[in-house]
């Protein structure tokens, strides 16, 4: 991206990595940070004549902390369009933030979403099996002949219960992972939110959060929350907003294009971190996880989020639904890009009924998609028709 864009952002969720990273690229460019308040103050006194000051290869962390920058990039940018890689900045937690570079900087920047490690990143997997289905020459049945499953149950259930932020695996402690996750939760609400909306009720707003944890997985019914809260429905969809501009929150919009059927529309989300939406579960080791009423959303969250953390890792570009029609039938995650339409079904179970397969079958037939997946904990990968797969989630993600 630094050879094809001016300006360059690396998007996501707090200490994910970004300023880690940053600085890696940072050997030759100055770096300024806009949480030190004397690099904040000499950037936001006029940001025209700082860039025009230093008017080189330079690196800003925390840019959303200074809206007032991105007009001024676009300026400067605007002057030398022929200068890729000059800017690089890094972003979280503002949901106003894609906002003011969409406006701002269209055309001009390429953007990075930096997640939590997937799965195959806590493993130092670097090219896992997911990402053989997304190319051209894709062969099913090639695919399930050609593959065994690892014993990575231990690792799997692992992650699954600790989630994917970098800090907490750094350490290996299960008592520093109680005290991170805590401290970060308390912090992403009591500064980052606090800063960010001076006028938020911020007892209201965690609140929200934790009911949120409960709502992992589910259709989103506004009033219901707003009654719990005992606030608008207008503020419940800003709370949702907020979430899911800070990079806490996954959103799946309905997938209602060109389908005969009557779809229920209203949005389903994830927490996108399964630490710590157990954390907010108080769910306090995995076993206990196996037993409780939120297991399957977690999972079905858990192996959604590899499969987008995947995709963004590898450039690969592509839009999340899920499907869900009147009379019940469901898919878990549409995919759709350049790649075709793929439809995949998420179980926690080892063995696939004929009735798990009965809506992803419906759906393959009725949108024509080449094939469809089913992603399980089965001893092997399967062949349930000529255009299905079941696949275990530790052969996909390895």
């Amino acid at each position: 991206y630094l050879d094809y864009f001016p300006c360059v952002a690396l998007l996501g969720a707090r200490q994910t990595g970004k300023s880690t990273l940053l600085q890696r690229f940072s050997v030759e460019r100055d770096f300024f940070d806009l949480e030190v308040r004397a690099d904040y103050s000499q950037i936001a006194t006029d940001p025209d004549l700082f860039l025009r000051l230093n008017d080189k290869s330079i690196a800003i962390d925390e840019a959303q902390i200074l809206p007032a920058l991105f007009p001024a990039l676009r300026v400067a940018i605007d002057k030398d369009r022929n200068s890729n890689g000059k800017y690089l900045l890094t972003g979280s937690s503002s949901p106003d933030l894609l906002k003011s570079i969409s406006e701002s900087l269209a055309g001009r920047i390429g953007i990075i979403e930096l997640a939590p490690f997937s799965f195959s990143e806590t493993q130092a997997l670097d090219s896992p099996n997911l990402l053989a289905l997304f190319k051209q020459d894709f062969d099913i049945r090639k695919f399930a002949e050609g593959f065994s499953v690892q014993n990575l149950d231990a690792e799997v259930g692992d992650y699954w219960f600790r989630g994917g932020y970098p800090e907490p695996w750094l350490k290996n402690q299960s008592r520093f992972q109680d005290v991170w996750m805590e401290q970060y939760f308390k912090t992403y609400i009591e500064r980052d939110i606090a800063r960010l909306f001076p006028n938020l009720n911020e007892v209201r707003f965690r609140r929200f959060i934790e009911i949120l944890a409960s709502y992992s997985g589910s259709i989103i019914n506004y009033s219901n929350i707003a009654r719990i809260l005992d606030v608008s429905q207008p503020t419940v969809k800003d709370y949702f907003r907020i979430a899911s501009g800070t990079f806490l929150w996954r959103n799946l919009p309905a997938y209602t294009k060109n389908t005969t059927k009557r779809i229920v529309k209203h949005p389903r989300g994830y927490l996108r971190d399964s630490g710590l939406l157990h954390h907010i579960l108080q769910i306090p080791k995995h076993r206990s996880l196996l037993s409780h009423p939120q297991m399957g959303s977690s999972w079905e969250g858990m192996v959604i989020e590899e499969v987008l953390r995947t995709l963004n890792a590898a450039g690969i570009g592509y839009s999340a639904y899920y499907y869900r029609t009147s009379a019940g039938a469901e898919v878990d995650l549409i995919l759709e890009g350049k790649f075709g339409l793929i439809p995949v079904e998420i179980k926690h179970t080892q063995t696939i009924l004929p009735r798990h397969t009965r809506a992803i079958k419906d759906f393959i037939a009725e949108f024509g998609c080449a094939f469809g997946i089913i992603i399980n904990n089965a001893e092997k990968v399967r062949l349930y028709e000529e255009n299905l797969i079941g696949i275990p989630f530790a052969t996909l993600a390895a």
